[in-house]
């Protein structure tokens, strides 16, 4: 079994997300008592946060290949960002690091190809839906189409990502508004939702949409066992 590095904290309610899910998928995979072979670097948000908003990409990138290079040190065979929003810099981290990179967006880009969609809807910080880093992985390696929300509508996402669910605060209201969000998105054409912020999926229910609904978090869990336990 190879050895996953986690690069969390961003928030930590999402990492918690992926140390279970992906126990729960080397549990099921190989039964007894296995659990996962990893390693978690957990930054603090609020460093990660401030450069963001900043848009201090390099000063991020270095707390980034700072993780990457502890975790290679400490025996990781492969690096997983736990967040979305952190993949803008994902390629350069994984050069400066040396070490293998699984990519959120291959991994949801591969599950909306095995549901045969053409078009998605994405949700997620302003980072990931205002630019085109994540689009287009997705639209130029997986031929997937992808819509975006009035910026108006952005912004409220952006806010309650940020304000609400990284404080780990689920309100019944953002829930509504988000499903009205996705509801203008399928209106347009969107066969799928994608929950392109690690977070949200502790908001947004797949029972809640009326069309496929893409957990980044899930995903990337199930490919990072995949990963692990593969040749």
């Amino acid at each position: 079994m190879k050895v996953i590095g986690l690069i969390g904290g961003m928030s930590w309610n999402s990492t918690l997300e992926y140390y279970r899910l992906i126990n729960e998928g080397v549990s099921h995979r190989l039964g007894g008592f296995h659990s996962a072979r990893l390693v978690l670097y957990s930054l603090d948000f609020e460093d990660i946060e401030l450069a963001q908003h900043e848009a201090r990409w390099d000063d991020a990138t270095d707390i980034l290949v700072k993780a990457g290079t502890g975790l290679k040190r400490a025996g990781a065979d492969f690096l997983v960002i736990c967040t979305n929003t952190m993949h803008k810099v994902a390629d350069l981290v994984a050069e400066r690091t040396d070490l293998p990179l699984l990519h959120i967006g291959d991994a949801v880009g591969n599950a909306i190809t095995e549901r045969g969609l053409n078009k998605v809807g994405l949700l997620g910080t302003r980072f990931v839906m205002e630019e085109h880093f994540y689009r287009d992985r997705l639209e130029k390696c997986f031929g997937i189409e992808v819509l975006v929300p009035s910026e108006a509508e952005q912004n409220v996402v952006d806010r309650l990502i940020y304000e609400e669910l990284c404080q780990g605060k689920i309100i019944d209201t953002s829930r509504r508004a988000c499903l009205n969000i996705i509801e203008g998105l399928t209106g347009r054409g969107a066969e799928g939702i994608i929950l392109g912020c690690t977070e949200l999926p502790l908001l947004i229910r797949p029972a809640d949409v009326s069309v496929p609904v893409f957990d980044t978090t899930q995903l990337h869990a199930e490919a990072a066992v995949e990963r692990a336990l593969g040749d």
